[in-house]
């Protein structure tokens, strides 16, 4: 069986390192898949889910901010902007944070307001949508 070394980082500090099967995360353009020996890969991540199958077949998940990925043929490295570990998410605070940022689009006046508004809305419901995810899974 074939595996590839994943690291998860951010600002705050290592939040995994490990042996995965495959590992899915959120590219800007959608969802990539990296199993053992992909190519070469740089790309911007946006707000969303991180996963990363085991070698035992378990799915662990992250919450990310954002970031880049980086893929070499045994190693992926995941440069977050935020990355939290599924269970540390908060459906509620999650939900209000939403609800917040749809009230600050609805309010923006200017194109650098809405542009900024479209942004936190982004990241709040793509936290919800994964909390709700993991909600399921626990």
């Amino acid at each position: 069986m074939s595996t590839i070394k994943v690291d998860i980082v951010s600002a705050e500090g290592a939040i995994h390192s490990g042996i995965a099967k495959m590992v899915y995360a959120p590219a800007k353009m959608g969802e990539v898949g990296i199993a053992p020996r992909h190519a070469p890969l740089l790309t911007a991540l946006k707000p969303g889910e991180v996963r990363i199958e085991l070698e035992d077949g378990r799915e662990e998940s992250f919450y990310i901010t954002g970031g880049m990925l980086e893929v070499q043929p045994h190693l992926v490295t995941i440069l977050a902007d935020t990355a939290l570990r599924g269970e540390q998410l908060d459906e509620a605070a999650a939900l209000a944070s939403q609800q917040k940022a749809e009230q600050a689009l609805a309010g923006a006046s200017t194109e650098t307001d809405v542009a900024r508004a479209q942004a936190e809305l982004a990241e709040a419901r793509a936290r919800y949508n994964a909390a709700q995810k993991l909600k399921g899974k626990r």
